[in-house]
């Protein structure tokens, strides 16, 4: 329960005003991952971790740093470099009565795992009239903004999102990252956990210690505005933020709302928002072609269309793969300038 100081407001639910009360440690988002996969290993002896060097060397981000020497190389284990096989094992233990969480290098590597993903993860509940589902979790850092090779930076959300029978989630923070990220263990079905590559090691902030959880398919509003919604999740917040911030000194005051939960998608919260500002920009760093922007704008213009002043706008990624030059890396990523641009014409139109 909440003190009377700390009672939950619209701006403060009861989710963080229990959080509020716990301990709290500074951590990056890293950090959180590392200690919300502890947790799960601490209190479920069904979780297993696997992937690619995440046993001894702790994953190539740390994610996994010290986990196997805790909990033993039979919970925390290191795979080939076979991203299908890894699918393919969190299947199979998932049907087994396990709980695996499989981390998969890079986002950009998982599609040699697609035939895995389109044909067996997102259709067993289905397959088997709900005798059977697959409490698994795919964790994969994705997304731009650190100078990656090729392949490395891609932002394959929108193909994973189109797979029906999975979830897909995307955190903005170390202590969102942490409670969806153990949600998400414990959800009964297959879940995709992105993880922004930029904000791996960006900041530190409070994070409740122990285990809480974040309900999954839930937007939230970051960022309280009445001139615009700016829709937005994963790295893009950050981005989305700082655009709001310059639009302020201006005396326009922008509506930032964090998706977190690609699917399932929270309708009803984006869509309010947007019919009581009347104009939304949806920002994402994936290629815009087939984007999972395309269908948050479409939302927003099937429910809210006469509550428009504006068509729906958006920033993102080019329709070219995500250049291995890091000189040319800041004209891909979606920056504060397109968005503010993209703001200015909404706001005009």
């Amino acid at each position: 329960t909440c003190s009377r100081s700390l009672a939950p407001t619209s701006s403060r639910p009861w989710s963080t005003c229990v959080a509020a009360e716990r301990s709290l440690a500074s951590l990056t988002m890293v950090q959180a991952i590392n200690q919300a996969l502890d947790v799960a290993l601490e209190r479920d002896p069904t979780v297993v971790l696997f992937g690619e060097d995440v046993g001894a060397m702790g994953g190539v981000f740390r994610a996994s740093d010290g986990l196997q020497r805790k909990h033993g190389a039979e919970r925390v284990f290191d795979t080939p470099l076979a991203e299908s096989g890894i699918v393919g094992v969190a299947v199979g233990l998932a049907l087994a009565g396990m709980r695996p969480v499989a981390e998969v290098q890079f986002a950009g590597f998982l599609y040699p795992a697609l035939d895995q993903v389109l044909s067996h993860v997102g259709r067993y509940r289905h397959r088997t009239r709900g005798r059977y589902s697959l409490p698994m979790v795919v964790r994969a850092p994705y997304g731009g903004g650190v100078h990656t090779p090729e392949q490395h930076a891609d932002s394959p959300e929108a193909v994973l999102a189109h797979t029906p029978g999975v979830k897909v989630v995307i955190p903005s923070s170390p202590a969102r990252a942490k409670g969806l990220l153990l949600a998400a263990i414990e959800d009964p079905d297959p879940v995709f956990f992105l993880e922004a590559i930029k904000l791996y090691r960006s900041a530190r902030f409070d994070v409740p210690t122990g285990h809480y959880t974040h309900e999954l398919g839930r937007a939230r509003i970051v960022r309280q505005g009445d001139a615009l919604t700016l829709v937005c999740y994963g790295g893009m917040v950050e981005v989305c933020l700082k655009a709001a911030d310059v639009a302020a000194t201006s005396g326009v005051e922008i509506e930032v709302i964090d998706v977190e939960t690609l699917v399932p998608f929270d309708e009803a919260t984006v869509v309010a928002s947007a019919a009581r500002t009347g104009r939304a920009v949806v920002v994402h760093e994936a290629t815009r072609t087939g984007g999972f922007g395309a269908e948050i704008a479409a939302r927003i213009a099937e429910a809210a269309f006469y509550s428009l002043r504006a068509p729906v706008a958006r920033v993102a990624g080019w329709d070219a793969p995500y250049p291995p030059f890091t000189a040319f890396e800041h004209h891909y990523r979606p920056s504060v300038a397109r968005v503010l641009e993209a703001v200015r014409e909404a706001l005009l139109a």
